[in-house]
């Protein structure tokens, strides 16, 4: 089993070999590959030091057998034919293929199925903040059917990468130092003591690209019909992102039977205590697998109505433990070269 990474130097690549690491994953051997910048960069892995190769168009991917990319969208689309010609399933974390009709879009908990037709070679990763929420509303789907869904993210600095993270280190440092900041580039605005309610591009129809993902991959990853309206908000935490869900549902589901659901479901972890202030937050949830599930009770403004918030890492199950969970399944169902 030979297994590569394609953006080894990004933040959700270097949570590949984290992950890989943890999981014992089984390979025989990796290879890392990387833009121009990063080429060159070892990184170690089990004790053995690997250094990223360029990624180039030709023949490299030829004995290889899963490819894990994440380094953008226009990347995926310029060597995807490149990764899957020899017969290697890319596993793509881009948007690139999500929503094309001969790409599986997979969440392992949701539809793992759907990995093993793939006309193309290519399993399509979802958006961390789709992810995150389909895992906790597939329990609760096999209750009674989900017609509508509510979501507001409240979305970390990570979700924008290794150097979103930093801006954010960097703008506390400023104000601390200067009382201004000085450092805007990865945010239209200062994340810094502030929220920003918008993430990717505004589209046509006053929703951004990341809302509409929402909307668009929750039908695909769960085959429903279910509408989903999103407000996606960039907020300054670090890692791990946040979501207040609200579902409707054909059948009313009580706050025990949801939460017994929640608790029983594969991905997700319960942590739903009023009486002693106990609820997921971002703090807590960065570095674990789960998605964290709190505050379940009935919406006051709909009978067939329940809200909840969750959190989870989002460059963990939102990302890279997500596709590797895929990469596992296939593994175990013998559906690799």
């Amino acid at each position: 089993m030979k297994v590569a990474i394609v953006g080894a130097s990004g933040a959700v690549g270097q949570e590949f070999l984290r992950i890989l690491a943890e999981r014992n994953f089984p390979m025989d051997e990796l290879v890392l590959f990387g833009s121009e910048r990063s080429a060159g960069r070892k990184y170690n892995y089990q004790g053995k030091d690997i250094e990223v190769k360029l990624l180039k168009h030709g023949d490299d991917f030829k004995d290889i057998d899963i490819v894990f990319t994440s380094a953008g969208a226009g990347t995926s689309k310029e060597f995807a034919e490149d990764i899957t010609k020899y017969g290697a399933v890319m596993i793509d974390n881009s948007s690139a293929f999500r929503m094309d009709d001969d790409v599986p879009l997979v969440v392992p908990e949701c539809n793992a199925e759907d990995a093993l037709n793939r006309p193309r070679g290519i399993i399509a990763n979802p958006n961390c903040t789709t992810i995150m929420m389909v895992v906790v509303l597939q329990p609760l789907e096999k209750l009674s059917h989900i017609k509508r869904i509510h979501v507001s993210s409240y979305q970390s600095a990570s979700g924008a990468g290794a150097a979103a993270m930093q801006e954010l280190q960097q703008q506390y440092k400023e104000i601390v130092e200067t009382g201004e900041v000085k450092t805007i580039k990865k945010f239209p605005h200062q994340l810094a003591y502030n929220v920003i309610p918008q993430i990717d591009v505004f589209q046509p129809n006053g929703y951004t690209k990341e809302e509409m993902k929402m909307y668009n991959e929750t039908r695909k990853i769960m085959h429903t019909d279910a509408r989903c309206s999103a407000m996606c908000v960039r907020v300054s935490s670090l890692r791990s992102h946040s979501e207040s869900v609200w579902i409707e549902t054909e059948q009313p589901i009580s706050v025990e039977d949801a939460q017994k659901a929640i608790a029983a479901a594969p991905g997700c972890t319960l942590v739903d205590n009023p009486a002693t202030l106990t609820y997921p937050m971002p703090l807590e949830t960065a570095g674990k697998d789960n998605i964290f599930v709190g505050r379940v009770r009935k919406d006051l403004a709909d009978d067939n109505g329940l809200t909840l918030w969750l959190s989870g890492d989002q460059i963990r199950k939102g990302a890279a433990l997500n596709a590797v969970q895929i990469a596992e399944y296939l593994i175990k169902v013998g559906n690799v070269k």
